[in-house]
């Protein structure tokens, strides 16, 4: 299930602040390489986390509705199902009223069932679900511990600017023992 970001975070869940505070640098010198590292770490700890830290939006792409009634979102935590649409024979989209869907937060699925609802017209891409995600609003909303495994993150890649060094491919293992306990796993 393809999934595309349609609303990025309003704000990063460290700060530029934090990040020299962290990197001990009191000059503005490199203030974008850390606000572009900030950017990166997020993302890093998002993919292999599969979670959203600040809230965002996005768009999740489907062929068919699933045969058990249940949609997995990721990113998780999912907030709120904002809107579902099917395609139709001719193509055309039709809204499908999200008040039919239950919303599980806490697992980040979205069920359908008792209820079918209507098949989309054409094989490929018939079903468009958005989806707010995110641990929160503000930086406070994200766990201690990945706000920590970013900031190592910055620090390391700010050290580590070769990418040819071995060490500067390698993830600090501090940094993954943060995120494990944070990783979604598919069975």
């Amino acid at each position: 299930m393809p999934s595309h970001l349609i609303a990025a975070p309003a704000i990063e869940p460290i700060t530029l602040v934090e990040a020299k505070l962290f990197l001990r640098i009191e000059h503005d010198d490199e203030d974008a390489a850390i606000a572009a590292l900030i950017a990166a770490a997020r993302q890093h700890v998002e993919t292999a986390t599969r979670r959203a830290l600040i809230t965002q939006d996005w768009r999740l792409v489907r062929d068919a509705w699933p045969p058990g009634g249940v949609i997995h979102v990721l990113p998780a935590p999912l907030q709120t199902l904002i809107g579902v649409e099917v395609a139709d024979d001719a193509g055309a989209m039709h809204a499908l009223d999200p008040q039919n869907f239950v919303v599980d937060s806490v697992g980040s699925r979205i069920a359908f069932a008792p209820w079918t609802p209507m098949q989309p017209g054409r094989a490929v891409g018939g079903i468009v679900i958005e989806v707010r995600c995110g641990e929160g609003d503000t930086a406070d909303a994200v766990p201690a511990p990945l706000r920590q495994a970013m900031l190592m993150l910055i620090a390391h890649w700010y050290e580590q600017r070769c990418v040819v060094a071995p060490a500067a491919q390698e993830i600090p293992q501090g940094v993954a023992a943060l995120l494990a306990p944070f990783r979604r796993v598919s069975l």
